[in-house]
């Protein structure tokens, strides 16, 4: 993949601190009813897990990870369901990884095969 290739990975939730202390809050309380599958694999309840930080870094794009708000505000025609994982390459945005599949996910090691599979070693012209 080329230089210009990034894997966007966006939450189902928004920014603030007002949203972050509300996320801790509904992940204690009632984790069962959290609404970002994302979320709930990458990050235990106050940070990033190391493993998850660690996978990030070694993949061969650059990694942008964004909340709801903000990806909508620079995709506002997005209308599908979040969270998701999405090549951007130039100025196209290439779904990967839907909520659904994210939903499926039991652990890191899903995730990172879901990511391998759909993301990273797809063939090259399926991105253009």
């Amino acid at each position: 993949m080329g230089t210009e290739t990034q894997l966007l990975f966006v939450y189902n939730a928004d920014s603030g601190a007002f949203n972050v202390l509300a996320d801790i809050g509904h992940k204690i309380f009632s984790p069962s009813t959290y609404s970002c599958a994302l979320c709930a694999i990458t990050h235990g309840v106050f940070r990033e897990k190391e493993q998850w930080r660690s996978f990030a870094a070694s993949l061969p794009v650059e990694c942008i990870f964004l909340h709801r708000d903000k990806f909508l505000h620079q995709h506002p025609g997005f209308e599908g369901q979040l969270p998701g994982v999405f090549l951007r390459k130039a100025d196209r945005l290439i779904p990967c990884l839907c909520a659904e599949q994210l939903k499926s996910c039991r652990d890191i090691p899903d995730l990172q095969q879901l990511i391998h599979t759909h993301c990273i070693n797809k063939p090259e012209d399926s991105f253009q």
